[in-house]
């Protein structure tokens, strides 16, 4: 059977595995960044980074606790009271700090956004397209898409090049507020979820955190990314964040930096989509490339395989030579054809062996 928007959430797997996501969608239960507004909080303006990271750990104690209640339906949200701060305060302030010595992603620039942009080519917020998106996974759509300019990867095959690399901030400038309504106008337009996606939503987490304390419809959030974020980008996610996407390209460091330009990318990816794993529903995105199989198709499977064994997967056919690499195939010989259906079938009959469902 073909799965798609319309019965696949007739397959029990797919409901249990995206079991929250599914609530949250249907209104059935409130998003996380619902859950943090009820978690209530000290004047966070008035702490230090150091404190506000304390304070943080403990109100992520504060938070795990609701959500299992939620879950049990010991608890409605509508019991709780709204305090005057609340945990998701908490992660806007310490995303403030943040942004003034940027660290959302594993470059570490540490540099003031708000006045110089960072290696993500973005000096602050900017949004490219915003729109429901009917070409994503079959449980997404209609996804509520939202592309932010600027990436902190510089992939020579990039098919937004246009809006990650070259001219990240030629879209519309916005803060929280913007970004509240423009999540607002997707949902009650008939999106099943806020999907933040670029270029790469890392570089745009300020904005993102701080949209939520202006956000009054209830929606699922999506983050749909290269998972290149620091370990404190993981920590302010954790929580607000109901369904992952990440796209896990490369099976080694070697090749992520030779295509990528990204130094220990398997040490950081791998450690960031086991948090998501462990914190929420998931889908893993790996795009097969050419002549990667081996070195890329296959550890990046057998990991997923071993760490991840309730995630979905889409093994995605997709690629095709862009950006610098249409322009000087010759550069990149091994990446200068679309994968072959040889390829393709070899990726699948693998990921079968290994149990991984991906066929939806």
């Amino acid at each position: 059977m073909v799965w798609n928007k319309d019965n696949i959430w007739e397959n029990s797997i797919i409901r249990k595995r995206l079991s929250w996501y599914y609530k949250v969608m249907d209104n059935k239960t409130p998003a996380k960044f619902i859950l943090c507004k009820k978690i209530e909080s000290e004047n966070p303006t008035k702490l230090d980074i150091e404190n506000l990271w304390d304070l943080h750990r403990k109100l992520s104690k504060d938070f795990d606790k609701i959500l299992k209640d939620i879950k049990s339906e010991r608890i409605q949200i509508e019991d709780i009271p709204t305090p005057r701060f609340n945990f998701l305060d908490v992660k806007v302030e310490i995303a403030k700090n943040i942004f003034k010595s940027c660290h959302f992603c594993e470059r570490r620039c540490r540099v003031d956004r708000k006045k110089i942009e960072g290696n993500c080519k973005v000096d602050d917020t900017y949004v490219h397209s915003w729109f429901h998106h009917y070409g994503e996974e079959s449980p997404l759509i209609p996804s509520g898409t939202i592309f932010y300019g600027g990436c902190n990867f510089h992939c020579i095959f990039c098919q937004n090049y246009d809006i990650s690399q070259e001219f990240p901030k030629g879209g519309v400038k916005v803060n929280g507020k913007k970004l509240a309504l423009i999540q607002k106008e997707l949902r009650v337009e008939g999106a099943r979820n806020i999907n933040h996606v670029g270029g790469d939503p890392i570089p745009n987490t300020y904005a993102i955190l701080e949209s939520f304390k202006y956000l009054d419809v209830n929606v699922p959030q999506l983050w749909n990314s290269n998972m290149y974020c620091s370990i404190e980008t993981m920590s302010l996610l954790r929580e607000v964040i109901d369904i992952w996407l990440p796209d896990f390209k490369y099976g080694n460091n070697r090749c992520a930096e030779r295509l990528s330009l990204v130094e220990n990318y398997w040490e950081i990816t791998t450690r960031n989509i086991k948090i998501a794993y462990n914190s929420g529903d998931i889908i893993i995105r790996h795009l097969v490339l050419p002549n990667h199989i081996e070195c890329c198709s296959k550890p990046v499977l057998r990991w997923i395989a071993r760490n991840c064994p309730k995630a979905l997967v889409n093994i995605m056919g997709q690629y095709r030579p862009e950006y610098l690499v249409s322009k000087y195939p010759e550069k990149w010989p091994d990446i200068g054809r679309t994968p072959t259906f040889e390829e393709m079938e070899h990726v699948y009959r693998y990921a079968e062996r290994l149990e991984i469902l991906y066929r939806f």
